[in-house]
């Protein structure tokens, strides 16, 4: 089973294929980024820093080998990478894995087994992945990180506790009172609602966000809730 928020990065070049991953993948409840060729896949890592990357083996412009090396020592990333191949000799298969793969899945593969090996990676390397990401905003909680679209927000400490209150428990509505326990457990001073308001406006000034719906929505009557999923 999925662990919402997980952002995985799916690198093919033949739209069909990539397409099908996707599909699978958004299925379970994975947040999926693509990439058709190697330049791509970097660009893509760089700006969305997801928990997981499906790398296809033989891309166009960068292959699939020298982008595994890329986030290995370039970027110095460890997250696990699963190499898609045609091909199916054992030498490609060792230099994949040699070349930082944790995985190596041959073409053609069945989607719900790719899945499956999604999900046992996960479980085993999940505390290296301390990364909550919906629709482009990713949180790290412990670097204290906000990333929107490949740019660091920066937030105030209240906006910032706002925001992982928020997306750690995505789609759910939150009231004020539950907010302002969250915020201030210790009723170091009188809070009121409005203090609450005014933290959810600065947020969202803050990540602009211009998407056909809001980010953070208001429910009224009862308080506010993260949009994890697109409509």
């Amino acid at each position: 089973m999925a662990v919402q928020g997980t952002g995985i990065l799916v690198v093919e070049d033949d739209v069909k294929i990539r397409k099908l991953i996707v599909l699978y993948l958004e299925k379970e409840g994975y947040e999926v980024y693509e990439a058709g060729d190697g330049e791509e896949a970097l660009d893509a890592f760089r700006k969305y820093d997801p928990c997981l990357v499906i790398l296809d083996l033989m891309l166009p412009k960068v292959s699939g080998e020298e982008v595994c090396k890329s986030i290995r020592a370039d970027l110095k990333e460890q997250i696990p990478i699963i190499m898609l191949t045609a091909k199916v000799e054992e030498q490609s298969r060792i230099e994949g894995l040699k070349s930082g793969a944790d995985d190596y899945v041959t073409k053609p593969f069945s989607p719900g087994e790719l899945v499956a090996r999604v999900e046992s990676i996960l479980r085993r390397t999940g505390q290296r992945c301390s990364k909550i990401t919906y629709r482009g905003v990713t949180i790290k909680a412990l670097r204290g990180e906000v990333h929107f679209r490949g740019e660091i927000l920066k937030l105030t400490q209240h906006e910032f506790r706002l925001l992982f209150f928020l997306m750690m428990h995505p789609n759910q509505i939150l009231t004020r009172e539950q907010i302002i326990d969250e915020l201030y457990p210790n009723n170091e001073k009188a809070v009121t609602e409005r203090s609450i308001d005014v933290h959810i406006g600065r947020l969202r000034e803050k990540l602009k966000w211009d998407g056909d719906s809001e980010l953070i929505e208001t429910i009224r009557g009862m308080g506010y809730r993260f949009a994890a999923f697109q409509k």
